[in-house]
């Protein structure tokens, strides 16, 4: 049996807005789900497993490939698309935004403004560290374990290892205020967030 169905309500999504994404409802109980409660926004059934307590909450957002199974919860204004994979115990909320290739598994959550994406491979919260405002921008930068057991960087337009994120940091503010904080983060992410943990 399907826990849930499609509402009718759609909405576009998408920089042209050319993707049509469906409010859920659930048509069983599951975990804390009634039915009848209204879920967020998916594009097609493949994006959400009709097994498990895996749900999508609000105005959550999950399309193109990405796949919620298993008792992954998506909930908030968080985003989840491209080939992404959210599954087993975890959670994406807030108005964090997963993409690209990126799995978060386990018990790990991604929340707040973190932005996950690429070859991450997020399987515990201590995998994933989000700082900010901060810097130049003001805005928030975001550390995580990628699939090389590695840190990356997330921070305005730069996507790439910790290493090439301090470079670019020495090039583009030398020794100021900006570059303190930036290399000052990047010690924090390198001290928090754990690569040795072996894959589940």
């Amino acid at each position: 049996m399907k826990k849930y169905e499609f509402t009718g309500e759609t909405k576009q999504v998408g920089l042209f807005g050319n993707i049509t994404l469906k409010r859920i409802r659930a048509t069983m109980e599951f975990g804390i789900i009634k039915i009848g409660d209204l879920g967020g926004w998916i594009e097609k059934e493949e994006n959400l497993s009709h097994k498990g307590d895996a749900w999508v909450y609000g105005d959550a957002e999950v399309y193109g490939d990405a796949e919620v199974w298993g008792d992954a919860w998506v909930y908030g204004d968080a985003k989840v698309w491209g080939n992404a994979k959210v599954c087993g115990n975890a959670k994406v909320w807030g108005n964090a935004e997963v993409w690209g290739n990126a799995k978060v598994r386990g018990d790990a959550e991604v929340w707040g403004n973190a932005k996950v994406r690429g070859d991450a491979e997020v399987f515990s919260i201590s995998h994933v560290l989000v700082i900010g405002p901060i810097g130049s921008r003001n805005d928030f930068t975001t550390f995580f374990r990628d699939k090389d057991s590695e840190i990356t960087v997330k921070c305005g337009c730069f996507l790439g290892k910790i290493d090439k994120f301090l470079e670019k940091v020495c090039e583009t503010h030398d020794d100021s205020k900006y570059a303190i904080v930036y290399r000052t983060a990047a010690e924090i992410a390198k001290q928090q967030i754990d690569l040795s943990e072996e894959k589940q």
